[in-house]
């Protein structure tokens, strides 16, 4: 650690000479706004850890890219920019491959099992810590947008063969999985979809349903496709390495403790609002569409070439790419059958 980043560190730690009892001060860099579903699970991080510390420990949320925006997030948080920080791998391909395992399009459509698929990988696995390291950092918790859906104006997919021709707002590999499969790719964000819709520039936006409801896009939609496929998983909470190992091993434990259970209760307030925006798109006449079973393993199918693209990519930057990915379809497996057997952690709170 330079002498810049200790004395950062020694100020934002709040350690005065000769306090007896000194308050723990950690910045925490965040490029979205302070509203929404991954904001209110931000904010339950932060309180948790402040409360299980019995105020030792205290998170101080920059929101709305303050002290970097996300696509600097990686090094800002390597170079202590923040203490702490939401990295999303998506805009780290090659840089963070590791993390880019959870966007695959895999068969993995519940946000509980691919996030607790996440953490225990993050966790658990010696390459991939290494892999994080390596970028000084530490991983405290993952998020994910939950399962990508399709909504249209004018149209409605019913079948994969439904896509071809459409013009379609895509990103990641299930944007180019849409285009293999003939649609015609248009490079637009999600909060431009519902101008897009609207227009008839874009007849269909790939999305997420309580992202769909907060951008009231269901007033330009009249279908909505349940795809049941996959979801985009990597974007998580990591720490300065330097900052986390200069804390007491007491407080690093409270961090990862309330950064695995933040997944839970991230889980279950997504959860929720999936399901209120499908019944509220309801309510609004569009017509809600589940892909059978024989449609959605077209697009698994379609999707396999990205798996295998991810996995030559990770062993090119010394990972073993078949080995972690093998490793994470156990896992959403371990957890897609812990869930049935069990239900949801929360079901018996």
């Amino acid at each position: 650690m330079n002498l810049f980043k200790a004395t950062a560190l020694a100020v934002s730690m709040g350690l005065l000479a000769g306090s007896a009892i000194a308050e723990t001060v950690l910045i925490h860099g965040e490029a979205g706004p302070n509203r929404g579903a991954r904001a209110n699970a931000i904010q339950w991080f932060a309180d948790q850890v402040a409360e299980r510390s019995g105020g030792d420990l205290r998170i101080d949320i920059q929101w709305g890219g303050a002290l970097f925006k996300a696509n600097a997030a990686l090094q800002s948080i390597g170079d202590g920019v923040a203490d702490m920080g939401t990295v999303i791998a998506v805009y780290y391909p090659q840089e963070f491959v590791a993390y880019g395992v959870a966007d695959l399009p895999l068969d993995n459509p519940d946000a509980w099992v691919g996030m607790r698929a996440t953490d225990e990988l993050f966790r658990n696995n010696a390459a991939v810590e290494a892999a994080v390291a390596d970028k000084n950092l530490v991983y405290l918790g993952t998020f994910t947008t939950s399962q990508v859906n399709i909504g249209c104006n004018g149209a409605a997919i019913r079948t994969a063969d439904d896509i071809d021709g459409l013009k379609v707002r895509g990103v990641g590999a299930y944007g180019k999985v849409f285009g293999e499969m003939g649609a015609n790719m248009v490079r637009m964000s999600i909060y431009d979809a519902y101008q897009g819709l609207d227009s008839g520039l874009i007849d269909c936006s790939q999305g997420y349903s309580y992202a769909v409801s907060a951008l009231k896009q269901a007033e330009v939609m009249d279908s909505y496709t349940l795809l049941n496929w996959g979801q985009v998983g990597g974007v998580g909470t990591f720490m300065n390495k330097d900052a986390f190992d200069a804390l007491t091993p007491e407080q690093q434990a409270i961090l990862l403790e309330v950064g695995s259970d933040t997944v839970d209760y991230f889980a279950r307030i997504l959860t929720g609002a999936n399901d209120q925006a499908v019944e509220d798109m309801r309510d609004q006449g569009l017509e809600i569409i589940e892909l059978p079973e024989e449609e959605r393993a077209k697009l698994l199918e379609m999707g396999a070439s990205y798996l295998d693209e991810w996995a030559e990519t990770a062993t090119a930057t010394g990972l073993d790419g078949p080995a972690i990915l093998e490793e994470y379809r156990s896992l959403i497996a371990k957890y897609a059958a812990e869930r049935d057997a069990n239900g949801y952690p929360w079901e018996d709170s």
